[in-house]
């Protein structure tokens, strides 16, 4: 009897905590949704407010409440794919996630903004990322931390298993009025843990580069994607319009022609000359374009 009495009331303490833990789970799951609707308002107005401190102003109010959402437990399981104004990447391996996005300023330059959230299946391990960008003087010769970041707002995540395994980050940097920049950034972790950006891993025409800055004129757009099956990085070759502009490259634009970089033994060798019939044919597809977004987000406000 007294054996029967101690089981029903094992059983009742073990159901019970499951029906606390799931209402636990119910009240995180409904307070991280609510910090997502908060952010993806902010994030519009960001983005798409005529108003410069209005801009900025969202996107103080925005870093503030998504660090609060990142501080619920387990927050790293939570996608937050209703915020449209930022770009969300998780690594392949499910080791971090990288959230970067882009606040323009009056001149008509950028200002970019981003965190690194690792899984760890708990508590939150963060680290901002602080946009250092004016302030590198040789930014392919490089070595930072998260707190001299050159700023990007990325749409590509590449693993590479090497004796140091480290991520290729393919990203979009606005630049001026004038040209825009995209970059292949580096991406490693020190003792396990703490983030570091560039790498010698870029080689060609005689040199080694810890990170590729590209730069084109700004109403033109330029391809950089990854090829997977041909572990292959592929993008528009950038040319001056005439030889005489070959040093102001807020004049370059593609010349029809394609070059990349090859993965071989941990590091990537420049191709020149690509033959493009051989990479399957699709655009830059995964990036989309902050100002057309904004076009874009802006119909749908006026709409509704």
């Amino acid at each position: 009897m007294v054996a029967r009495r101690m089981f029903l009331f094992v059983t009742s303490l073990l159901i019970c905590g499951h029906v606390f833990g799931q209402a636990d789970e119910g009240s995180r799951i409904k307070q991280l949704h609510i910090y997502q609707d908060s952010l993806a308002s902010l994030g519009k107005k960001m983005v798409n407010d005529e108003n410069d401190l209005e801009r900025k102003n969202a996107n103080y109010q925005f870093i503030k409440t998504l660090v609060s959402a990142l501080k619920i437990n387990n927050s790293f399981l939570f996608p937050f794919d209703s915020v449209k104004s930022i770009s969300i990447l998780n690594s392949p391996d499910n080791r971090f996630r990288i959230m970067s996005w882009h606040v323009m300023n009056q001149d008509g330059s950028y200002r970019f903004y981003g965190t690194i959230q690792l899984n760890s299946g708990g508590p939150l391990k963060m680290f901002p990322l602080e946009d250092y960008s004016p302030l590198l003087k040789n930014p392919e010769d490089s070595v930072t931390d998260n707190r001299k970041w050159y700023g990007a707002q990325y749409y590509k995540i590449i693993p590479v298993y090497a004796q140091k395994p480290y991520y290729v980050l393919l990203g979009w940097k606005g630049n001026t009025v004038k040209s825009t920049k995209k970059v292949l950034e580096v991406l490693s972790f020190n003792n396990g843990e703490k983030p570091s950006f560039g790498m010698p891993v870029f080689e060609g025409n005689g040199k080694s580069r810890k990170r590729v800055i590209f730069e084109y004129a700004r109403q033109v757009s330029m391809l950089l994607r990854y090829v997977s099956d041909q572990n292959l990085i592929v993008f528009d070759h950038l040319a001056p319009p005439d030889k005489k502009m070959k040093d102001q490259p807020e004049t370059f634009g593609p010349d029809l022609t394609y070059d990349g970089y090859k993965l071989k033994d941990g590091h990537w060798a420049y191709v020149e000359n690509l033959d493009m019939r051989n990479i399957p044919s699709n655009s830059d597809a995964e990036y989309v374009d902050p100002k057309k977004q904004a076009a874009k987000d802006k119909t749908l406000i006026h709409s509704n």
